[in-house]
């Protein structure tokens, strides 16, 4: 049974308050973060701490060991937090110096994402087309189908595409409009000829079969009015993983939902590779595209599959060779 927050009660409960709302007025969400300084806050009550030097590095320690986190990402993650939290509060001239902090795990058995090629995209959509209308959910695979391609083809988020209305796509300028992404942002995705005929073609659907149809309805549901549900569209991805009989190399983390989108990156920083475009100078721009928060999120993908670091070390080569037939 969880227990209702009633507010931070510890010594440091203003310092946290006050980073919370300077972080949120940057359009960040917080809310893992934020869970992650409850926790420390009522352990520091439960300490009975009334002064900062009380909290030491093995006061860290203590904390850490009484999360249970087994897994290091989570484990740093918690770790993470705190210091960052401490590190700001040094900043505010709060606090004269931060604690000494202990040392992460060491996250050697992380595992890439499963990335989905053209090929198995393809595949996919042929097990989609198999799905069954039910009763509170017409048209199904056809839903689901441009779901899964806004996922694939322009990178969205799965919570991005639900909330997705049907005046969000501008047919004019093949824009679609995402309001209020993760970061508090709203941004507009082109999209080409392809996906704009996937659009006419449901859009033409929703107007046939909606009783009540309006242009600032969901783009996606079944259920009355009421947008589709992120976590029923996860569901669904699941249900259909079986079919592909997927064979997931070691040291690749089954596939989930979210790989969809990073298929598309990946993809994207491929084509630039083979195309002689050197996707450093266009980070900032898939960055835009994809509604990061800064180009470093982007990076990320630039090391996500050996693909890519073939294709890079080939161009590297290629660079070596130059240089070496320079007088």
């Amino acid at each position: 049974m969880k227990t209702h927050f009633n507010g931070f009660r510890s010594l440091f409960a203003g310092h946290i308050e006050r980073y919370l709302a300077f972080k949120r007025a940057l359009n960040r969400g917080f809310r893992s973060e934020e869970y992650a300084l409850r926790l420390f806050d009522a352990y520091m009550v439960a300490k009975d701490v009334t002064s900062a030097d009380q909290v030491t590095a093995q006061f860290i320690e203590s904390f850490l060991d009484s999360r249970h986190r087994t897994r290091p990402r989570s484990h740093n993650h918690l770790l993470g937090v705190l210091r960052q939290w401490f590190n700001w509060i040094v900043q505010q001239g709060e606090l004269s110096a931060p604690p000494t902090f202990p040392h992460g795990r060491r996250t050697t058995s992380e595992r890439v994402p499963f990335l989905f090629d053209q090929a198995l995209m393809q595949r996919l959509l042929i097990v989609t087309s198999e799905l069954k209308d039910q009763p509170k959910g017409p048209a199904r695979a056809a839903t689901y189908r441009i779901i899964f391609l806004l996922l694939y083809g322009l990178g969205l988020r799965v919570g991005e595409a639900s909330r997705l209305r049907c005046d969000d796509v501008d047919l004019r300028r093949n824009l679609l409009l995402v309001r209020e992404s993760k970061f508090g942002k709203s941004r507009l995705v082109p999209f080409g000829p392809k996906m704009a005929n996937e659009l006419i073609g449901h859009l033409q659907q929703q107007r046939a079969t909606r009783r009540s149809f309006r242009i600032d309805s969901p783009l996606f549901w079944f259920n009355g009015n009421q947008a589709i549900n992120p976590g029923t569209i996860s569901q669904t991805f699941h249900h259909l993983l079986p079919k592909l009989a997927l064979d997931i190399p070691v040291g690749v983390a089954p596939p989930r939902l979210h790989c969809l989108r990073h298929s598309f990156a990946v993809g994207t920083l491929l084509r630039w590779y083979r195309s002689g475009i050197a996707p450093g100078e266009h980070l900032l721009r898939l960055s835009t595209f994809m509604g990061h928060v800064d180009p470093v999120s982007t990076a990320v993908y630039l090391t996500i599959t050996s693909d890519l670091l073939n294709v890079a070390n080939g161009r590297f080569e290629q660079f070596a060779m130059q240089e070496r037939r320079l007088p």
